[in-house]
């Protein structure tokens, strides 16, 4: 009883600690698009000496179809991943049963890298043998590396990556919005955007474990130098 207690807790704190960990690079990909691509559009826009009416129905077309792109491909991607999992699942089935010694051989082979020595894994590769779900389980994880995707991480990378571009591609496009005349716009633009590229990067690099100050500092850098290249090409464009 003691042991499927033990169990259950250690299965919810892996499905936790993996769930958190999709779910916070599906919204660093999506907050960092959409902060930097509509950050740089506006102020292309605006290097063409634009309406701030124009500006702001581009950049929410932009956003509505980056949205849709980006989230369109967090779903391929996972899609992808789990058709892998799933080839390579039943490849590693007809090998247990066409080649059970080979794979056995395989197993031995995998415990011996952690400094287990044969009669210590030969118990476990004789229990293994004995159970053949708990051996393909084992082959997937330790000889391939895979672990199984969860049949709903598609649709929520879908998801969480388009309501996060869209959360970040209206940051640039507020000031838009309140603003009417376009080179006032912009410089309002460039302010809040960066404001918001460096608390984005601050957590960023919290999250993922990296220096946060540097992380901000780069994550600003990339929005300020893509929206000065558009802003230049607009410019250089029109002259």
């Amino acid at each position: 009883m003691a042991h499927e207690s033990e169990k259950s807790l250690l299965d919810q704190h892996k499905e936790k600690h993996f769930t958190a960990g999709e779910i916070v690079r599906d919204i660093i990909i999506g907050v960092s698009d959409g902060l930097t691509v509509p950050f740089a559009l506006a102020a292309g826009l605006s290097g063409a000496n634009a309406s701030s009416s124009i500006i702001l129905t581009a950049g929410i077309a932009e956003v509505a179809a980056g949205a849709i792109s980006m989230g369109l491909g967090g779903y391929l991607a996972a899609k992808s991943e789990s058709d892998h999992y799933m080839r390579e699942l039943k490849r590693e089935e007809e090998e247990i049963i066409a080649v059970p010694d080979t794979e056995a051989a395989e197993i031995a082979e995998i415990l011996s890298q952690y400094g287990i020595q044969p009669h210590e894994y030969a118990p476990v590769v004789n229990a293994l043998r004995k159970n053949p779900q708990a051996w393909l389980d084992f082959m997937m994880k330790f000889e391939l590396g895979l672990e199984k995707p969860d049949p709903r991480r598609a649709l929520q990378s879908a998801f969480t990556i388009a309501i996060a571009y869209i959360l970040g591609g209206f940051v640039p496009l507020i000031p838009y919005m309140v603003i009417p005349i376009a080179r006032k716009a912009v410089v309002a633009s460039v302010l809040v955007t960066i404001l918001a590229l460096l608390i984005f990067g601050y957590a960023k690099g919290h999250f993922t474990g990296n220096r946060p100050f540097r992380s901000a500092f780069q994550t600003a850098l990339i929005g300020a130098v893509a929206s000065a290249a558009a802003f230049g090409l607009a410019k250089a464009v029109q002259g």
